[in-house]
């Protein structure tokens, strides 16, 4: 193995990704519950158009949050690479920047289309976003973190007298 190729195994040693992914599968599956709510109520009150709203904005609400998560599990996998500090942070900001534009190009695009019920859009997207927070604070407060993580402490072999 060269210096400028990570080491395989470093991924595992990464205290964030199974919390990162923990995140990610919990946030899709509450996702799929908005999304699902907001189908039956947006029907109920506008029709298909309302249902499709609640769908589409239940997806942005969820969707675009997952990108931060994504973005880090996709920094992380340059770690052990001698620059993956950098490369680390220009994933996570691209990214980042990335989301910023396609969200407003997303909701330009959909406030444009005339069947979208934005109220029951606007709503589904707002409950989605906050349940991806919640989503994300709870995985986050049940994971058991290390105080110091992603160190690799001297042994007893390695220590010289």
């Amino acid at each position: 193995m060269t210096a400028n190729t990570p080491d395989p195994t470093a991924r595992r040693r990464i205290s964030s990704t199974p919390v990162l992914r923990s995140a990610l599968i919990w946030g899709l599956l509450v996702g799929l519950l908005v999304a699902g709510v907001f189908a039956l109520v947006g029907g109920m009150v506008a029709g298909a158009d309302g249902a499709w709203s609640g769908v589409l904005g239940a997806l942005v609400g969820i969707v675009f949050p997952a990108f931060t998560a994504l973005s880090i599990l996709l920094g992380n996998r340059w770690y052990g690479h001698p620059q993956w500090l950098q490369i680390f942070f220009a994933v996570v900001l691209g990214t980042w920047l990335l989301k910023f534009v396609l969200v407003i190009i997303a909701l330009l695009l959909l406030f444009q289309v005339e069947w979208l019920e934005r109220g029951i859009f606007a709503l589904a997207v707002i409950v989605a976003a906050v349940a991806s927070l919640v989503v994300d604070i709870v995985v986050l407060s049940r994971m058991r973190l290390p105080g110091a993580s992603d160190v690799d402490l001297p042994t007893a072999d390695s220590i010289d007298d």
